[in-house]
């Protein structure tokens, strides 16, 4: 086998990892490029493989750093099977034509407000694409053998970092390749923890948090404080949240706070058409989290769901103390741009991350502490307090993943750390060294290893 390292070398975007085997090739997560400049521009140049002879495709979750690519690659002529986990399918019926009609409002506002150099402005692929790519998908449950030919099989196990999370093990007669996905957190309240997986001759694990530990004071009680805070000044609590994962995580947080009245009555609006339906899902993929149905109802209800545009406007002619949930989580496009520009301005009002803001994103930039940003072509002042979550992740920390390692019954011929930061990767490199003895290497972009 040969694997090519295709995305996610010291960042954390564009997950792409290619397998070649006896004439056969796979690739393993089709990831958007995001945050940096000269990162996203990798999202226009010419696949590095063809896109025609690639066989399959398999996710390990939905998350459009791992999925985004995959209406793209459908354009440009790839029509193999698509493998995932069922509810990865249902959530990427959701994020894929939600990203590429995000990519077409965007263009249509650069080309009619003139703040873009093409001209026109185009977007990456279309709602329409993104539909068509939904054919090719064929979702499978977890644990159970599927074969990609012959000699060469793979497994999905679940991993616990959002709904469909999953860690792919391919394996023919003589090795195995474990690629981890995102591994989620071993005590999240909502999801359940990632599965112990006790071998593979050779690991691709993600580094996200490779340099850093969660805080592990009650999340409840930072929300609770910036909210009362908030509302007292008279202002709005705007959160950028991941439609998939962080939305649902932080309106359990907020039934907590209601239920045990921490907060004061205020509404909570759900305005993200795309976090409304993966709410949703939590009732079907039941197995897949902690929650009762009559919790998963309960945390459900705590907000009131905005599914229009005009809906969405009204929030921002209503000056009563509130808050918003919204996405995107690292601010990069959405509705939550335009709650942005209206509440950025007035020190009344708070900004409130929940996870990791990838560099070079506005999130990050915000987190940063700039003191103005640009949304829509235009720099708006940034007035509001600005506060993130450090103990609200969806991703394990470095202890965490040495935790789950500890698990494999045999070390691992070579491990490869990727979907993290130069010093995320380092670090999470370093401790594995330290602690197991393995032999680890961090892959360059397009580096490729004969397996």
């Amino acid at each position: 086998m040969k694997l090519t390292f295709l995305g996610a070398t010291q960042t954390v975007t564009g997950s792409k990892y290619l397998i070649e085997h006896e004439k056969k090739k796979f690739l393993i997560d089709c990831g958007l490029f995001q945050g940096k400049k000269e990162l996203r521009l990798r999202n226009w140049d010419h696949p590095p493989v063809d896109p025609g002879k690639i066989d399959a495709i398999l996710l390990t979750h939905a998350h459009l750093d791992h999925s985004g690519y995959i209406p793209k690659m459908v354009a440009r002529g790839y029509e193999g099977p698509i493998y995932c986990s069922e509810a990865t399918y249902d959530l990427c019926k959701i994020l894929l034509p939600d990203s590429g009609h995000i990519q077409e409002e965007d263009a249509e506002r650069a080309n009619r407000y003139g703040y873009t150099k093409h001209h026109p402005a185009l977007p990456l692929y279309t709602e329409a694409q993104a539909r068509k790519s939904l054919q090719y998908f064929q979702p499978l449950p977890f644990g159970k053998p599927h074969f990609l030919t012959e000699e060469v099989g793979f497994e999905l196990y679940r991993m616990g970092h959002i709904l469909g999370a999953a860690a792919i093990r391919i394996s023919n007669s003589d090795r195995s390749i474990l690629f981890s996905g995102d591994i989620g957190r071993l005590h999240n309240p909502v999801m359940k923890p990632p599965v112990k997986i006790q071998e593979a001759d050779y690991l691709v694990i993600e580094s996200t948090y490779g340099n850093k530990l969660h805080h592990k004071d009650d999340p409840t009680e930072d929300i609770g404080r910036i909210i009362r805070d908030t509302a007292a000044r008279g202002g709005t609590v705007v959160i950028p949240a991941f439609a998939v994962g962080r939305t649902q995580e932080i309106l359990y947080y907020l039934h907590i706070l209601k239920s045990e009245k921490r907060i004061p009555n205020i509404p909570i609006y759900l305005d993200s058409p795309m976090a409304i339906n993966a709410t949703g899902l939590m009732h079907k993929y039941i197995n897949d989290h902690r929650l009762s149905e009559e919790e998963c109802a309960e945390v459900c209800s705590i907000a009131r769901y905005l599914h229009t545009a005009q809906d969405s406007k009204s929030l921002n002619t209503n000056t009563m103390p509130k808050v918003i949930i919204s996405a995107s989580g690292m601010a990069t496009g959405g509705r939550v741009l335009h709650h942005l520009k209206h509440y950025l301005g007035d020190a009344r009002n708070t900004v409130l991350f929940a996870g990791f803001q990838a560099p070079g994103t506005r999130g990050d930039r915000l987190v940063s502490g700039e003191q103005e940003i640009k949304i829509h072509g235009q720099m708006w002042p940034v007035k509001a307090q600005i506060e993130n979550l450090h103990n609200v992740s969806a991703h394990a920390d470095y202890e965490e993943i040495l935790t789950w390692l500890e698990n494999f019954h045999t070390p691992p011929r070579k491990v490869f750390i990727t979907h993290g930061e130069p010093a995320a990767a380092l670090g999470m490199k370093k401790r594995i060294e330290e602690k197991f003895k393995w032999n680890v290497v961090i892959p360059e972009y397009k580096q490729s290893e004969a397996l």
